[in-house]
């Protein structure tokens, strides 16, 4: 019989039926293989989806992060343009109010400057310088009248525009400031033009810059187009340093750029418009922040919680149903057990009817005969049917051993027994099939013809499974070649018409016997054969009520269990051939003598 339990439905399962392993070894191997699938079931769509969570929160938190640095760019350069913007415009007003007399007027500027220092933050000092570079008034701290600004840049740039801001430089004060420089035309009884200054710490800047900073903010500072620091900075140095700036925006743009490893920090550089800044604003990235953190720390406590408590249920789980599983293999064994020996009670129902005939004959001999003696019985001792009386007990003997016989037969066929293994000939076990069915056979007008090798080496079998093997495969014949009678269209074209099963032995290795039943039905279809072994396959009909689908399943598994191997060939419109092989007996294949 072929297995079909639980285990053999799925791949995974393939230690359960594997003969080398021991039961225990079997459903663990089955048990191993269930887990590993369930986790892999369970585990992997987890995996997929807190991956998913994990990438796609970190795209949003990369987004914020890249929004936030733009934003406090944005913000930073507001900051240092609106103050440029305000000194630039007090500057223009002290020139568009004061004449170039009154600026050069050493009491008049002082108070200028008094009044701008009050308004304006990090002022250091102002003055007038003319056309040929020599400052002519100064206000502030220092002694810088008469002084030459004729090489300085700033100076020249501010007679050619209306008003400039300058780079960070330390000049005659020593000390890092720029200028906020503004340029006017005299009079023809004074100077061509001339030239207010206001100087302002560098200082300034970073005070600026600071009032920008966030917790996520790692550095802000200014640089230069010469690659020089305009103010301080954390990480780069103070103000005139050298820092190599890479790319470098246009005049409105933002340029923002990941740096560090894994997203670290953003840098986003801004140019300060009308000046000669670049803004340099390092802000955190998503790697370096505390929800991105708590985040990934939440996830892997939450996918390592789950797993364990996945993997415990799983665990149990697993060997639940690889516990279910065993015992319904176990029980379905019974059933098939059971199954077994109610088709060879269901055989011998089948057989009844063949050898009813035989039976009933010896037992009307028995009481005809026996009627007889008790007639003769009356009559007086010395009577002349004596001789007569002699014959007729001899029959009545021979009828009882022919009844004893056949009763002898079918009572081995019908008692439930373990496999007992004794030396059998196949040739004398088909003939005794053979006088089963013969009856049967006449009557369907099918013909059984044996070809059986003499001297056919012995085999090592059960008796009563291997008659059970034969009578199952020929009744199917017989069936299959009956059916194709009765379903022929033509009537006396069925009852003319006659079948043949032929029956042949053989041993051409010495090794193994081989047993061919070949019919003359209508054959089956390549799909047919590949279920003809499953249990309830049946080809029989459901209008015949005659087919069980388990005779040449069990026939399978008896075939299996003695240590043979059946095959079938098929044609559809030709035939049908079962070929059943069996190992010879020998008493090398043992070291006791036993096969």
């Amino acid at each position: 019989m072929k297995d079909n339990s639980f285990g053999s439905l799925c791949p995974l399962f393939c230690g359960l039926h594997n003969k080398n392993l021991s039961t225990r070894e079997r459903y663990r191997c089955m048990r191993n293989s269930m887990l590993i699938a369930m986790l892999a079931i369970t585990l992997i769509p987890m995996a997929i989806i807190s991956g998913i969570n994990f990438v796609q929160y970190r795209q949003l938190l990369q987004n914020e992060s890249y929004a936030n640095a733009r934003w406090s760019a944005e913000s930073a350069r507001a900051t240092i343009n609106a103050y440029l913007e305000k000194m630039e415009a007090a500057i223009t007003v002290v020139l568009d109010s004061y004449t170039f007399e009154d600026l050069t007027d050493q009491q008049q500027l002082d108070q200028i400057f008094r009044r701008l220092k009050e308004e304006h933050q990090g002022l250091v000092d102002i003055g007038v310088i003319g056309s040929d570079g020599i400052q002519i008034t100064y206000a502030g701290p220092y002694k810088l009248v008469g002084k030459n600004y004729n090489d300085s840049i700033w100076f020249h740039k501010a007679l050619t525009r209306k008003i400039y801001v300058s780079e960070v430089f330390t000049g005659f004060r020593n000390f890092p400031h720029f200028v906020v420089a503004a340029s006017k035309k005299g009079s023809a009884s004074s100077q061509d033009s001339w030239v207010l200054r206001a100087s302002i710490d560098s200082e300034t800047l970073d005070h600026f810059l600071a009032s920008v900073n966030t917790g996520a903010l790692e550095d802000i500072f200014l640089v230069n187009d010469s690659n020089k620091l305009q103010s301080s900075s954390r990480y780069h140095g103070t103000v005139l340093e050298d820092f190599k700036l890479g790319n470098k925006p246009k005049q409105n743009d933002i340029l923002i750029s990941g740096e560090g490893s894994n997203g670290s920090f953003y840098r986003a550089v801004s140019r300060i418009p009308h000046t000669p800044w670049f803004l340099v604003l390092d802000h955190q990235g998503y790697a370096k922040r505390g929800d991105w953190h708590s985040f990934k720390r939440g996830l892997m406590l939450t996918l390592i919680s789950c797993s364990l408590v996945l993997g415990c249920i799983i665990i149990w789980l697993s060997a639940f149903i690889a516990g279910k599983l065993r015992e319904a293999d176990e029980m379905r064994e019974a059933m098939l057990s059971e199954t077994e020996h109610t088709d060879k009670l269901a055989s011998i129902g089948r057989l009844a009817a063949g050898v009813a005939h035989e039976i009933n004959n010896p037992l009307a001999i028995i009481g005809e005969k026996a009627g007889l003696m008790q007639d003769l019985l009356e009559m007086d001792r010395d009577f002349r049917y004596r001789e007569k009386f002699i014959d007729q007990l001899d029959s009545l003997q021979n009828a009882v051993g022919r009844a004893r016989t056949i009763t002898h037969r079918l009572l081995g066929f019908a008692r439930r027994m373990e496999t007992s293994l004794t030396l059998v000939h196949l040739n004398d076990i088909i003939r005794e099939v053979i006088s089963f069915l013969e009856k049967e056979a006449a009557y369907h007008n099918i013909h059984i013809l044996l070809q059986l090798q003499k001297e056919l080496p012995v085999i090592r079998a059960d008796h009563g499974q291997l008659q059970q093997v034969l009578l199952n495969v020929i009744n199917n014949a017989i069936d299959a070649i009956s059916n194709a009678m009765v379903t022929t269209n033509n009537a006396m074209e069925a009852i003319n018409n006659e079948g043949e099963i032929h029956i042949t032995s053989s041993c051409d290795d010495n090794k193994t016997v081989m047993i061919a039943i070949s019919d003359t039905g209508p054959g089956m279809s390549t799909e047919t054969m590949k279920n003809i072994f499953e249990p309830f396959f049946t080809t029989k009909g459901n209008e015949e009520k005659k087919g069980t689908g388990l005779g040449l399943s069990i026939t399978y598994g008896i075939v299996q269990k003695l240590g043979g191997k059946i095959e079938v060939n098929s044609e559809i419109g030709i035939g049908t051939t079962f070929i059943i092989t069996f190992p010879v007996y020998s008493e090398r294949s043992d070291g006791n003598g036993h096969n």
